[in-house]
């Protein structure tokens, strides 16, 4: 397991560290809301060359983005509303994960049977209002 504490104006290298890190291309966060999961998101899709402006999918469950030449680049997913799993499975949830495209989830836990096994878990910890703590599991 990685482990690091890092303030904001590190995220950049830190988006970094977790891109070539990552064994696949899908990756669960998991932290309390306002730990950094869709800062951290937002930063990893700058990182791959996308100019889309993200935000947390809350009231769309998912996002495409597509990067400067606009080829589909990642999904990112917030599963916080989710009641249980059929509404993941409903959606089409599997056809994502089988894409090439990297894959981001917020909230994972509330879909946990269904993420694949090749998943990269990337933990968030408030440490300070200034600092976060990131744990890396590949």
């Amino acid at each position: 397991m990685y482990k690091i504490v890092y303030e904001i104006h590190e995220i950049r290298a830190i988006a970094e560290t977790v891109l070539r890190m990552a064994p696949s291309k899908v990756i669960a966060f998991h932290g309390a809301m306002g730990a950094g999961k869709t800062t951290l998101i937002k930063e990893l899709l700058q990182v791959l060359g996308s100019d889309d402006s993200s935000s947390s999918p809350t009231f769309g469950i998912v996002n495409e983005y597509e990067n400067n030449h606009g080829v589909p680049l990642a999904y990112h997913f917030d599963f916080y509303r989710l009641e249980d799993e059929f509404e993941a499975l409903d959606m089409g949830v599997e056809e994502y994960f089988n894409s090439d495209l990297w894959i981001f989830m917020e909230w994972p836990e509330k879909i946990k049977s269904l993420i694949p096994e090749n998943t990269t878990t990337v933990h968030l910890k408030i440490c300070t209002t200034a600092t976060r703590e990131l744990s890396i599991e590949q």
